[in-house]
């Protein structure tokens, strides 16, 4: 069967290292587009690993992510970098719906790396397992460690070579990127480390840029550790910081196709409209717009942000939205946008900043229900008058046939039922 989806590496590279849970994330992209591929992992050492989501669908021509979870391990792998030949994954994979065609089928192995193995492998002075851990690893360590390792590399009597190949990898072993300990956290998915370091005030600033302008959220958020980027987030780093070139994480995690980055960091208050310093750069709005990704598109405009802002009556938070672009007319599964949450929850101050930025006043719900419907179905005088006040359809039905006027009666709301009438409601 042809190929349906291509993968980001050829291996499953763990970042290994004694009585932890240790991750990986794999990156797969769609090849048809035209139908939503169905994607299933599955391992064949169960009680080892675990997988997160096991299963999903991936849009057409679009990117998603799978991490891969080693349990704690109290002793070292039996073998590394290649792990064990029992230790394999297979994703399995179809056009939507899931498993109803013929499926295309992709075997990955395992690879234990990262920092704790390659020190094992420098003190054992094993140049051929350090060879092969730096093949695999982009970035092991930085600073005070690489010093550290250095030093134990040059006691050893074959002190000569495993210099060599520490201070001449391609992957910056020699503190020379300008990293901080959080940078190297951050780039290695080391999220107890980074919560550790945030906690003790060490490490440098949150928001410290490397010499291309990368903090350590950037390559957290590109690398797709959504648990670093998390406890970052929560410890006040900035999403909206840019690189040399005027990137984001925001940005970086849309190239990337990584739509479940994309989303905790529109949660965490990114803005989507943030352009790239080079000539003729998108922001990633745009690039989405652009590309016709729908759903992206949706997802950037901010609009359930701004509609659960509107249930808690968030005003700040709301008018910050609105300033950088997020939809105002963002509306639910149920037909519910912003300003009929307002109205149900009794905030005349988003129901006016909401309409200032543009809400449709006569909106309608799945039941045909406006936003007055639901302030008179609540008997909020106060709510009525403003929606009144700003041109809101005093006359306009319900899928049932129900106006505003009718809803009154029938509640018996007397100061209601006069307001609307004065407001020319039909008898």
């Amino acid at each position: 069967m042809e190929k349906l989806v291509e993968v980001s590496e050829e291996e499953v590279r763990i970042d290994f290292s004694l009585g932890r849970k240790c991750r990986a994330t794999v990156h797969l992209r769609s090849l048809s587009s035209t139908t939503s591929i169905y994607f299933k992992i599955q391992t064949s050492s169960p009680h080892k690993f675990l997988v997160n989501p096991p299963s999903g669908l991936i849009p057409p021509l679009y990117h998603t992510s799978f991490q891969v979870i080693l349990r704690p391990q109290s002793q070292l792998p039996s073998s590394f970098p290649r792990s064990s030949p029992c230790d394999k994954f297979l994703i399995r994979t179809s056009l939507a719906p899931p498993l109803h065609h013929q499926t295309h089928d992709i075997k990955l192995k395992v690879a234990f790396v990262g920092p704790f193995l390659l020190r094992h492998a420098v003190l054992t002075g094993d140049c051929d397992s350090v060879k092969n851990i730096l093949k695999r690893q982009k970035t092991v360590l930085a600073g005070r460690d690489a010093e550290s390792l250095l030093r134990v590399a040059a006691e050893l009597d074959n002190s000569e070579e495993m210099v060599r190949l520490l201070t001449e990898s391609e992957y910056n072993i020699s503190p020379c990127k300008g990293w901080n300990e959080l940078h190297v956290a951050a780039a290695n998915n080391r999220t107890d480390e980074i919560s550790k370091l945030i906690s003790n005030k060490e490490g440098g600033p949150l928001d410290c840029k490397d010499k291309k302008g990368r903090t350590p959220l950037y390559l957290a958020a590109n690398e797709g550790y959504e648990e670093c980027v998390t406890v970052l987030v929560r410890a006040g780093a900035n999403v909206d910081a840019r690189t040399i070139d005027g990137r984001t994480a925001l940005y970086k995690a849309l190239t990337n196709g990584n739509r479940r980055m994309m989303e905790l960091l529109i949660h965490a208050g990114a803005d989507p409209t943030i352009t790239p310093a080079d000539r003729g750069g998108r922001s990633p709005l745009e690039l989405a717009r652009e590309r016709g990704q729908k759903e992206v598109v949706e997802l950037l405009e901010r609009g359930e942000a701004v509609l659960n802002a509107s249930r808690s009556g968030h005003v700040k938070l709301i008018e910050l939205l609105l300033e950088t672009d997020a939809n105002v007319n963002y509306c639910d599964q149920y037909g519910l946008t912003p300003l009929h949450v307002a109205a149900i929850k009794g905030h005349k101050d988003v129901a006016m900043l909401l309409v200032e930025f543009g809400s449709e006043l006569d909106s309608q719900d799945v039941d045909g229900y406006t936003p007055l419907h639901l302030a008179v179905e609540s008997g909020d005088k106060d709510m009525v008058e403003v929606l009144l006040n700003r041109g809101a359809d005093v006359n306009i039905i319900t899928r049932k046939g129900a106006t505003p006027l009718y809803i009154s009666q029938l509640l018996r709301c007397d100061i209601i039922t006069k307001l609307l009438l004065a407001c020319g409601a039909n008898a």
